[in-house]
């Protein structure tokens, strides 16, 4: 997967500026390697860890997002009942090139992005064309408020997408995920769910 990933990366980075990808990735030789940290949101002492384990290119983490999330940010992350952490899966490129781009706005837009990559995910992730789909992520990023050169700069990271498949792969293992989504609450797992479901399992917790 490791491989298969970064070949993936700079071949459709093509479209976007393999000079530039190269140029990105030569740093790497002579300094620190980039850190792939866990997204995060909520109070850092909260009664309760939720770990979800998504694909930005998997149907059933749309549908997680767009009709259980809200709820859950609302009634448990907002009330400081849930810490909630995101690790993203990279099962295929433009899974691994959504998620670059959503870290590209770092804290504060993350989320807001990673919304809009759900709820449009038929859209963007359409295409069997790697141009097509690379030039409908830039857009997102320009819809969050990034120009072109930012997005391109995080897109063409050659290190942090070797960084970021490294801590996918490390995390998977010993989580032993097979599938999206892959829910861990206070260290159980769990498969995707309805909010009812999901709300039963949190209350007991609590």
């Amino acid at each position: 997967m490791k491989n298969l990933a970064m070949l993936a990366l700079v071949a459709a980075l093509g479209s976007v500026s393999v000079a530039h990808a190269q140029d990105a990735a030569a740093p790497a030789a002579t300094t620190e390697a980039p850190q792939a940290r866990d997204m995060t949101m909520g109070q850092a002492d909260a009664p309760i860890e939720l770990i979800e384990y998504a694909s930005y290119t998997c149907p059933h983490c749309a549908d997680f997002h767009n009709n259980v999330f809200a709820k859950l940010k609302t009634d448990y992350i907002d009330t400081g009942k849930v810490r909630f952490v995101m690790r993203e899966v990279y099962f295929d490129r433009y899974g691994l090139w959504a998620a670059m781009m959503a870290r590209c706005g770092g804290d504060m837009r993350y989320f807001g992005i990673s919304d809009i990559l759900f709820e449009t995910q038929r859209e963007w992730a359409g295409s069997q064309d790697p141009t097509v789909v690379v030039e409908n992520l830039k857009r997102i990023g320009r819809q969050a408020g990034m120009d072109n050169a930012t997005i391109d700069a995080c897109m063409g990271d050659a290190a942090m997408a070797q960084a970021l498949v490294d801590s996918y792969q490390k995390n998977a293992e010993a989580d032993a995920i097979t599938g999206t989504p892959t829910i861990i609450i206070n260290g159980e797992k769990h498969s995707n769910m309805s909010y009812d479901d999901l709300k039963e399992i949190l209350d007991a917790e609590l």
